[in-house]
């Protein structure tokens, strides 16, 4: 049986010796001090003109990467599109906030400014008009008083109802 194991043992670690280094990719650089350097470990990211010479996909790497027009069109990543579809609903999200809020201001606007017309017209109507004391004691108004109110009132209406 050590016969056989041997036998089964070499046919399968034979192929593996041998074609091992043929699948090793080699890369080619210079480095700092103008070196070439040869190994099988790529090298940093910061070496301009590297390349492979060996291995699997022998490639050249210039110095600045050809801007290829296909690239812009190559198909997104499932992350990218996660990422963009985030950023649409945030913007969506920020847009109705915004808009919510232009409502709101626009009707509370529309609400003071009919306040204050109704206002103005009651104190215009001659009318016996009363406001309170600061014990909450009914007052009725003199006519300086009633200026003074009419005038505050014509301001907010100014400003409410443009």
């Amino acid at each position: 049986m050590t016969t056989r194991s041997a036998l089964v043992f070499a046919l399968f670690l034979g192929p593996t010796v041998a074609f091992g280094p043929a699948l090793a990719e080699t890369y080619q650089w210079k480095d700092s001090n103008g070196q070439t350097v040869v190994s099988d470990i790529p090298p940093p990211p910061t070496v301009k003109g590297r390349r492979s010479i060996g291995g699997k996909q022998p490639s050249v790497v210039s110095e600045k990467p050809a801007e290829d027009p296909k690239a812009a069109d190559a198909p997104k990543t499932v992350a990218e599109k996660d990422f963009e579809f985030k950023k649409r609903q945030q913007e969506a999200k920020e847009k109705a906030d915004k808009l919510a809020k232009e409502q709101t201001a626009e009707a509370d606007k529309r609400v003071n400014c009919e306040r204050a017309r109704n206002l103005v017209t009651a104190l215009e109507a001659n009318q016996p008009v009363s406001s309170y004391d600061d014990q909450g004691q009914r007052k009725l108004m003199d006519n300086a008083q009633r200026e003074q109110e009419l005038d505050r009132a014509r301001r907010a209406m100014a400003e409410s109802c443009k």
